[in-house]
């Protein structure tokens, strides 16, 4: 009878060890457990070791670590009109687990799908130009339009970056020739600056020389010099009377020729 009485209590001790292991769940510090009780939300628990009720109750395991997200090439035509390829990384974590999982069906898909349309619409705005100069500002507006739209999902879109836009032959070889001209008119410019400021100098040493006459003068001599240099050549230059006064002296004049 003993035996009997062992044999039939078997199975129901085993069945309570099995319920017992059953229950227990293991969650690690970046997961979260949304447990339902009979279908409606209870509480979320964890991290640790929590007990979950088998056929009453059921848990949702939530990661809490930060998703970086591949968001696929998009095709944007910007406001010049202008047809690129675009595509970015999206970085977003879970700050609600009760949201994340009663908000939305699949909330890695809902964000990825929400990443793409924005990203169009967002770049559709700008023209080729800002895109590719002002990545920054354009990275910022799409973060904080997909912030503002997955807060009531419980996610927290913390950083977009735009990885490459790609542009066709075509459109590569015209930003070519306009970064060329924009160089030459560059150098145009910076040239015609060089001219002003020198006819500016001269013009100020031109007022400067005409009112000392000694110092048109020397000005005179020094350029003959530099003229002369070292040419083998006889080079005749007029010599103002003015000049040959201050050679030989107060009184005496260069005589003109007879």
């Amino acid at each position: 009878m003993p035996f009997d009485l062992t044999f039939g209590l078997a199975p129901v001790v085993m069945a309570l060890i099995f319920l017992i292991v059953a229950s227990l769940k293991i969650l690690r510090e970046y997961q979260r457990g949304v447990v339902f009780l009979l279908g409606r939300f209870w509480r979320v628990k964890g991290p640790g070791l929590i007990i979950v009720v088998p056929g009453i109750q059921q848990m949702v395991r939530v990661d809490l670590r930060v998703v970086a997200m591949d968001v696929p090439s998009q095709d944007v035509i910007s406001r010049d009109n202008v047809s690129v390829k675009v595509n970015a990384v999206l970085y977003f974590r879970v700050v609600d687990p009760q949201k994340a999982i009663i908000q939305v069906e699949n909330y890695m898909v809902a964000t990825s799908q929400l990443a793409q349309t924005t990203l169009r619409a967002v770049l559709g705005k700008h023209e080729l130009d800002e895109m590719l100069s002002e990545r920054e500002r354009l990275n910022l507006d799409v973060q904080k339009i997909l912030d503002a739209q997955t807060e009531s999902w419980g996610i927290k879109v913390t950083n977009v970056e735009i990885k490459h836009v790609d542009l066709n032959e075509t459109m590569v070889r015209a930003i070519a020739r306009q970064a060329e001209a924009e160089r030459e008119r560059r150098a145009k410019v910076i040239h015609a600056d060089g001219e002003k400021q020198a006819a500016q100098a001269l013009m100020e040493a031109a007022a400067m020389l005409s009112r000392e006459p000694a110092a048109m003068q020397l000005r005179y001599l020094q350029t003959l010099t530099q003229v002369a240099g070292d040419r083998s050549s006889t080079i005749v230059f007029p010599v103002p009377v003015e000049i040959m006064e201050k050679v030989l002296g107060p009184g005496k004049k260069a005589s003109h020729g007879d």
